[in-house]
């Protein structure tokens, strides 16, 4: 009931002016986000790496509209990645990119495709000299088939190169087939933006079936398989396909956000499970909280509280 309300809010400049400068929201930012600097995101990959969990790392950003956005975008993740090898983390973290961040709206001198694959490139060629890899995440149902489409040309050169999908999508059982080959890794997600009923699942129940069945796709095929998902229902769901068809520990791996279900995390680890923590750090980081709290509305009447008392 709350979460569309939620994510439209998550395109007010005006509310976020209003939440980024009070202390209890900003307390909620903390939450979920290490902070806005490079520095901040190789501590908290350092910190998780210490508890014996993997790191992915996203420089916060979306549906740039200017070139040069773009490029400082870009030139953060080099940043980033020539930190995480020369404090040797690199092993243990990777980076996840949007492509709307690196220029797949722009055009002009060049389309938006071809701008944001020489991007990608930049940053994927990064990541090999680091020792790592590159995700390459899904965004609202629009970009689907141009993020795809970008995915492998990206492989030709970088078959490391990691996809997301989305179970909430009507489309993501067909997807899955078709990436779940030997060397191609998959993050499955159940999906956080706003789409409509033509071409995602709106009812909980039928996005977890959804998400069943693309588990059982994915965990089938020849590919490594990405679980994102802090359901308790959905983690042991996995953990009983993957034992029913062979999987081995470490020929997939359970993912999840920074902040959300940390002991689970650890326990997960403990057991022999590769855990890795999705871990956004930036400025732009007002859209992502605004999906983390429709996601999880519990947290919202921390955000009301904060609301009602601005003075």
């Amino acid at each position: 009931m709350l979460r569309q309300p939620l994510l439209l809010l998550a395109r007010s400049e005006r509310v976020k002016k209003l939440v980024s400068t009070m202390p209890v929201s900003s307390g909620i930012v903390s939450n979920y986000v290490p902070g806005e600097s490079t520095e901040a995101a190789v501590a908290a990959a350092a910190a998780l790496v210490e508890d014996g969990l993997a790191a992915t790392l996203d420089f916060l950003g979306e549906d740039t509209l200017d070139a040069a956005q773009a490029d400082a975008t870009v030139a953060a993740y080099i940043e980033l990645l020539q930190q995480l090898s020369e404090h040797g983390l690199a092993r243990h973290a990777e980076v996840s990119v949007k492509l709307t961040a690196i220029g797949l709206m722009l055009s002009g001198n060049g389309s938006g495709h071809k701008i944001a694959l020489e991007n990608a490139r930049a940053i994927c060629r990064a990541a090999r000299n680091a020792g790592t890899t590159v995700t390459i995440d899904m965004e609202d149902h629009t970009t689907t088939d141009a993020t795809l489409a970008v995915l492998a040309e990206l492989r030709q050169d970088f078959p490391e190169t990691g996809a997301v999908l989305q179970a909430y999508l009507h489309r993501t059982e067909d997807d899955c087939r078709a990436l779940a080959h030997q060397g191609s890794r998959v993050r499955l997600c159940k999906g956080a933006y706003n789409e409509p009923e033509s071409v995602a699942f709106q009812d909980k129940l039928d996005v977890d079936k959804s998400y069943v069945r693309c588990l059982k796709v994915l965990l089938n095929g020849g590919g490594y398989p990405m679980v994102a998902t802090h359901d308790p229902r959905m983690i042991a769901i996995a953990s009983s396909i993957a034992a029913d068809v062979g999987r081995e520990k470490g020929t997939y791996e359970f993912q999840m956000l920074y902040g959300i279900r940390p002991e689970e995390q650890k326990r997960l680890a403990g057991a022999g499970e590769t855990v890795r923590v999705y871990v956004p750090y930036g400025q732009e980081w007002y859209g992502y909280l605004m999906r983390r709290l429709a996601e999880r509305p519990q947290n919202l009447s921390f955000f009301v509280k904060s609301l009602v008392s601005k003075k």
